[in-house]
């Protein structure tokens, strides 16, 4: 049966579509209890697959949904979160299994674990406080596009969040919870995509309440090659990795150390970048000295680079002394390092500790926990879809802009909405050892809107030592669940 909702159309899930590519799998639900030991929720896990249709009601796909919900009766204001990774091209699994979800993969903080491994009630969850729901992008997880209906208008910036907005709209449809509280929670990649969505679900009459940011990106210019704000914004970083390790900043407090680099970047090292080589060779050498007391590695290779130090140049030197090399999502995490014959450069940027330590445990856990809902779903299920990754569409309509951009910048996005939405807040998290989307460059990013202060006042920033996957660090997890709870809290605040 078809229902209608602002401005385009949606169906009800049930297993029926007009033109099925395959089979597609039935929804499944399993009633299930949640405990921290203090408080016990009865709530239903439920895995289905959520058709998509354009506003003529051409079929997309389907769109994998995995929801917890709460079984109390009265859910006038108990908020539903939509939840997903990033990527582009990963599923929701990680920010499931790995932290938020009801279970959670006991990893700790940069000690691997043996697999298999067996989630645990997580004392952690968001369960007390809101409804779950993790949708996986389409062509991640098991979430598939329809046959004959081309995948790139949905792999892409501008097309993946129309596709999020219209299975977020789906499912609000057919779980009856229209009028209800409404957030989002990305990591990566997906806080991109809640920044584009901020603006669309607007624009479409859905209003938001809050809006989560975990290890953000908002603008990928940083990320070009020779950029000043890609060495900027990885300078704290390399300095926070650098104390870690003890090769800086000896007994001084690591949350100071990286303070220290901050002020350092906004005092003098970024106006050094920009005059590039208008500066003076002493002036050169004094912000080399500078940066080697700051990040641990040799005034004279710095002052070589013209100060500028590439990630992987960075994580390959820092622990060379001991045969190591570090991690790009958490830099606290080494491996033994490559031989030269195995130093490809191309094959180093692609392998890295952190994410070997993390992704098998999420994946197998992952796979058992949709699997003891009944749903039926394909055996191979990728965190990461390099298929779609490597197909994405980078060009981005933003706001009050001309053309489309290769490289986008959403952070006007997320300007626009708020101005036109002031009530919805929005807290940004970030990790001192994440060198994927360092912290410096989402202040930055923000502060190039020159919002207002009502608007502002509206934004909160947490920083703390963790890497890219916060809730894979015990002690960052720790200090998120009550700064979350707080963040919802105030959604009754005027």
């Amino acid at each position: 049966m078809a229902e209608t909702s602002p401005s385009f159309t949606v169906t009800m899930n049930d297993g029926k579509s007009t033109q099925p590519e395959q089979p597609v799998p039935e929804p499944a639900s399993k009633q299930l209890t949640w405990t921290d030991g203090k408080q016990t929720i009865k709530y239903t896990a439920t895995a289905e697959m959520l058709p998509l249709h354009t506003d003529d009601g051409t079929l997309i796909g389907h769109m994998f949904a995995l929801s917890y919900v709460s079984d109390a009766a009265d859910k006038s204001d108990r908020p539903v979160t939509f939840c997903w990774n990033g990527g582009p091209g990963g599923s929701s699994a990680m920010v499931n299994i790995g932290g938020l979800g009801p279970r959670r993969v006991p990893i700790n903080t940069i000690k691997q674990l043996p697999c298999p491994t067996k989630p645990e009630d997580n004392p952690y969850s968001l369960l007390p406080t809101t409804d779950l729901v993790y949708l996986d992008a389409m062509g991640t997880g098991y979430s598939k596009v329809a046959e004959g209906y081309d995948p790139k208008k949905v792999w892409g910036v501008d097309g993946d969040a129309d596709a999020f907005m219209r299975g977020i709209a789906q499912w609000l449809t057919t779980h009856e919870r229209w009028n209800t509280p409404l957030y989002l929670y990305g990591e990566s990649y997906g806080t991109m995509r809640n920044s584009v969505l901020m603006r669309v679900l607007g624009e479409r009459g859905i209003a938001l309440t809050g809006v989560i940011e975990q290890s953000t990106i908002l603008d990928y210019a940083p990320t070009l090659s020779g950029n000043d704000l890609y060495y900027m914004g990885m300078l704290p970083v390399y300095a926070a990795t650098a104390n870690y390790f003890g090769k800086a900043g000896a007994g001084v407090d690591q949350f100071e150390w990286f303070d220290r680099a901050w002020r350092f970047v906004d005092e003098k090292y970024g106006r050094a970048l920009i005059a590039s080589d208008s500066i003076t060779p002493e002036e050169e050498h004094e912000l080399a000295v500078e940066m080697s007391e700051l990040i641990g590695l040799p005034a004279e290779f710095i002052e070589g680079k013209h100060l500028r130090i590439e990630l992987d140049i960075f994580r390959k030197t820092i622990m060379a002394d001991e045969g190591l090399f570090t991690g790009r999502y958490d830099t606290r995490f080494t491996e033994p390092a490559y031989m030269d014959v195995q130093g490809d450069n191309e094959f180093f940027a692609g392998e890295d500790p952190s994410g070997d330590a993390i992704m098998t445990p999420d994946q197998s856990a992952w796979m058992k926990l949709v699997q003891e809902t009944g749903f039926k779903g394909s055996p191979i299920n990728l965190l990461l879809s390099m298929k779609v990754n490597e197909e994405w569409n980078w060009t981005h309509q933003a706001p009050g802009t001309m053309g489309s951009p290769v490289c986008p910048n959403t952070a006007y996005d997320m300007g626009t909405a708020l101005r036109r939405n002031p009530f919805c807040r929005v807290l940004f998290f970030g990790g001192i050892h994440d060198a994927a989307t360092p912290f410096w460059n989402v202040k930055h990013s923000i502060s190039k809107m020159f919002l207002p202060e009502s608007i502002t006042s509206r934004i909160e920033y947490k920083v703390h030592e963790n890497g890219h996957m916060a809730y894979e660090d015990l002690p960052t997890l720790e200090k998120m669940a009550p700064e979350l709870a707080a963040f919802y809290e105030k959604r009754h605040e005027a």
